[in-house]
């Protein structure tokens, strides 16, 4: 079938965010982002203040309202610092927005053209799972910073933690909710199924939840989607859901070549990451074969590790990133498996369980 939404790649992640410079600093000492453009009032900008962070080929813009009443002031408001937007770079924004929308997405922005000295930039955007929004962008005819209104900036800065790429982005709706926003990726945008995961694969003696991941034809995009399901306590998905305010992004996977050096720059620049019992670690080697990586190093950092037919990966989850347990982030290293972890559900969801007892969620 022709893909009639053809994707080149994720563009960047825009966070609505209530302090954007303390966001960058936070982005640039931890995660070894580096500053590379700026919007504000001393650029011209009277309602948004906006900083572009870039690692590998990870692109974060982190914003603030610069009012009140201002529609990211209002959406921090309801959901505390979160992904709000999800750029993805097509190779045309009208076509990507009329097929679309034709197929049953609701239009937000219309396709639209902002131009200054340094060329075209061409983006448009519909809505997805809760108020997240999916924007199309096409910059194949602007050759400035990042776009109309940014100017270069060499700010907060930090030691690169070798992050590469975004891996994919996990979304949790609510309960009965998951198969209409497979249908929606499905059927307006052209992507399928790749796994699917019930709530036997995915629980534990308190919490459980159903996901399916949807994939773009390319397998480069990637969007698992979780709901919620019946248990005895209350799940993280539901946890998340209430302290969200609805539907979001619950975390983004962000791929890194050597996983052992990025989790150690990470530690030592003060990020936290979920805890796993030193158990995990035993007979790990029979569990999942030879690994290049040394297994004390592995159980010191407290990296998990999966296996499927095509190799092995290794990853870790960071605590969340604000006072709400809503976003987090996820480390991952692929030496050949294309799976999503599914052996260590069992390890995270009681890791998380931990945290939910403390915060008095379970």
């Amino acid at each position: 079938m022709k893909d009639f939404c053809p994707i080149k790649r994720f563009d960047h992640l825009e966070f609505y965010v209530g302090n954007a410079l303390g966001a960058a600093v936070f982005y640039s000492k931890l995660f070894g982002f580096t500053e590379t453009a700026y919007r504000g009032l001393e650029t011209g900008s009277r309602e948004i203040a906006s900083y572009v962070m870039e690692q590998g080929e990870i692109r974060f813009v982190l914003s603030s309202g610069l009012s009140p009443d201002h529609p990211i002031s209002q959406s921090v408001l309801k959901h505390g610092d979160a992904i709000a937007v999800i750029a993805l770079e097509v190779p045309d924004v009208v076509s990507a927005y009329k097929e679309t929308t034709s197929r049953g997405a609701v239009g937000v922005i219309e396709p639209t053209e902002d131009e200054d000295g340094q060329g075209i930039f061409r983006y448009a955007a519909i809505r997805g799972y809760g108020d997240v929004l999916i924007k199309f962008v096409d910059r194949s005819d602007y050759k400035g910073v990042f776009a109309p209104y940014f100017e270069r900036r060499y700010g907060v800065t930090s030691q690169d933690t070798g992050l590469k790429t975004i891996d994919h982005i996990v979304g949790n709706v609510e309960s009965g909710m998951m198969d209409h926003w497979v249908r929606f990726f499905e059927e307006t945008m052209g992507f399928s199924v790749l796994v699917h995961f019930d709530d036997q694969t995915i629980s534990t003696e308190y919490s459980a939840l159903m996901s399916k991941v949807m994939q773009d034809s390319t397998g480069k995009i990637k969007f698992p989607i979780n709901e919620p399901a019946l248990s005895k306590g209350k799940s993280q998905i539901q946890e998340y859901l209430e302290y969200n305010q609805g539907a979001g992004i619950q975390h983004v996977a962000l791929a890194t070549d050597n996983i052992i050096e990025t989790v150690t720059r990470m530690r030592k620049a003060g990020v936290e990451f979920l805890h796993t019992p030193k158990s995990y670690y035993e007979n790990l080697a029979q569990r999942v074969g030879n690994l290049e990586e040394p297994i004390e190093q592995l159980a010191e950092l407290e990296i998990l590790v999966d296996y499927d037919h095509q190799g092995y990966l290794l990853q870790i989850f960071t605590q969340p990133v604000q006072d709400r347990p809503t976003l987090f982030f996820e480390i991952i290293q692929r030496q050949g498996a294309q799976g999503f972890g599914e052996g260590n559900f069992k390890a995270l969801f009681e890791a998380i369980e931990r945290e939910q007892v403390l915060r008095g969620n379970l």
